[in-house]
């Protein structure tokens, strides 16, 4: 995770109150971009995690199961389904089941993968998170290590396309030059 993503993931815990925020380090989880070994992977993102959210689900699962929650909540919008597979109805309904078999205490609080965004395109997803004065100068969307967004990457630039056709200014302070 970069230093900005850690950064912005800390401020909004602190703002919404979240009584325990783990980070967990997974240095074998590689983006395409930092593979040796990329041929079977062309045609994908360079920010393309295999087997990402199978991996980050089931930490989830695994909190959920030690603390009695009966819901594991997802942030993925419509447009991630165009870049990654592990974001699917069908993928999700299989992995509820599987985390399902694999703990009674979850099977018996039917714990549920719930994704409230998965039908909504990212700029609705910002216009959303506007009315519901979600501290959008707290988020993170550069896919590049650092403690600033570089406005350049696919990340940034779908950031900027979807506040442009939200119209909604962006708060986080950017290179004028180089706004959609």
């Amino acid at each position: 995770m970069a230093e900005g993503e850690m950064k912005a993931a800390r401020k909004i815990g602190k703002a919404a109150g979240v009584a325990e925020h783990r980070f967990v380090s997974m240095p074998q989880l590689r983006e395409l971009s930092d593979m040796k070994r990329r041929g079977r992977l062309a045609g994908l993102p360079r920010t393309y995690i295999p087997m990402k959210n199978a991996t980050y689900y089931s930490l989830a699962a695994a909190f959920a199961e030690e603390t009695g929650s009966s819901f594991i909540v997802g942030g993925h919008n419509s447009d991630d389904l165009r870049f990654f597979e592990d974001t699917s109805d069908e993928f999700f309904a299989h992995l509820q089941k599987a985390i399902r078999a694999g703990s009674a205490r979850l099977r018996e609080r039917r714990v549920r993968i719930w994704r409230p965004l998965r039908e909504m395109p990212k700029v609705r997803v910002v216009a959303l998170a506007y009315r519901l004065g979600v501290p959008l100068e707290m988020t993170w969307s550069c896919h590049m290590e650092g403690s600033e967004h570089c406005w350049k990457c696919d990340g940034c630039i779908a950031r900027k396309r979807s506040f442009a056709e939200a119209g909604i200014v962006d708060p986080l302070p950017q290179n004028k030059t180089e706004n959609v």
